[in-house]
């Protein structure tokens, strides 16, 4: 378990945890579109589950035993609560611990995510009380919190942690997502890793669409172990496969019929209201004829099988 990042194909590919995206029922979709190497659960707060147990945390951690390997993304500004976090996930069977460093959400900031960029010591410490769990530990961060030129001394910072893999949105946490990420700067990532810790794993996130896109990058920048794909997803579901091709509408119904048995599978443990669902209809109900006219009906549906009627009366 301790050496699970290692035994990863290279390049490796993984899916971005996402807040209310990539819980059980939509990873589980993906696993049967194409999956990525490598798993990560939502964001989970540690403070929260400390002061207030799962129902602090929604539904977050839920996983099941073919999710393999599959990282829990914790995050906070209490390193004893990110502490008990950790074991806690390492009790649930997850096979590493991901510190969320970048996340820009207002609610975030106020107690962890990117604030850590401005926090180096306390992002240090946890760093160092969830590896008392014994799982590997890894960091997923941005540039810098304001400025692009932040970058070297913050990651320089993180290298330092002996973690065994470094995932960089390529953006600050003032940048949200309002630029193109940084891929000018991957080389000179590359270099300083090299350089201060070339034992720790380099992946890449931002603006990634794809597997064959991904595989761009690491050619031209050799040195970049993994990739992260997240927006790109919404875009394409299969975006995981080894050789991109067309799918059909079929296709891409029978993926949305499989994420609406995975909601009534899991919902009395994720607690996720119908609603939830509807953010993802657009991701396979688009780009044929009709499909506007069907998004629209299903938005209006209050039920599984209310957009399972829907979809019924499609002429396949």
């Amino acid at each position: 378990m301790q050496n699970f990042w290692h035994d990863l194909p290279q390049p490796f590919f993984a899916l971005a945890p996402m807040e209310a995206v990539t819980d059980i029922v939509f990873r589980h979709t993906i696993q049967r579109a194409s999956p990525p190497d490598l798993w990560f659960s939502e964001f989970t707060n540690a403070t929260g589950w400390v002061h207030a147990g799962e129902k602090a945390i929604g539904g977050r951690l839920v996983k099941t035993d073919d999710e393999k390997p599959i990282i829990a993304q914790i995050w906070g500004g209490e390193p004893g609560d990110m502490e008990q976090l950790a074991l806690h996930c390492k009790e649930l069977g997850f096979h590493g611990i991901d510190i969320n460093m970048g996340c820009p959400v207002k609610s975030a900031v106020k107690s962890g995510g990117s604030a850590l960029i401005r926090k180096p010591e306390l992002a240090a410490s946890s760093i160092q009380s969830a590896k008392s769990a014994g799982l590997p530990v890894s960091v997923k961060t941005r540039l810098g919190y304001t400025h692009l030129s932040e970058w070297t001394g913050w990651l320089t910072h993180l290298f330092k942690q002996d973690i065994v893999n470094l995932t960089i949105h390529l953006r600050t946490k003032k940048e949200m997502s309002k630029v193109p990420a940084h891929h000018e700067l991957i080389p000179g990532i590359v270099r300083l890793r090299d350089e201060l810790s070339p034992q720790t794993l380099l992946t890449i996130n931002g603006d990634i669409m794809n597997r064959s896109h991904g595989m761009q990058i690491i050619e031209q920048n050799p040195g970049v172990n993994g990739i992260m794909i997240g927006r790109g997803i919404f875009t394409d579901p299969y975006a995981f496969e080894d050789r991109s091709h067309e799918h059909s509408r079929n296709e891409y119904i029978g993926l949305l019929r499989y994420q609406l048995d995975l909601y009534d599978q899991y919902s009395h443990l994720t607690k996720r209201p119908y609603e939830t669902l509807k953010r993802f209809y657009k991701i396979y109900i688009r780009e044929f004829e009709g499909a506007s006219e069907l998004r629209d009906r299903l938005m209006h549906t209050r039920s599984t099988d209310q957009a399972r009627e829907v979809l019924d009366q499609i002429v396949l």
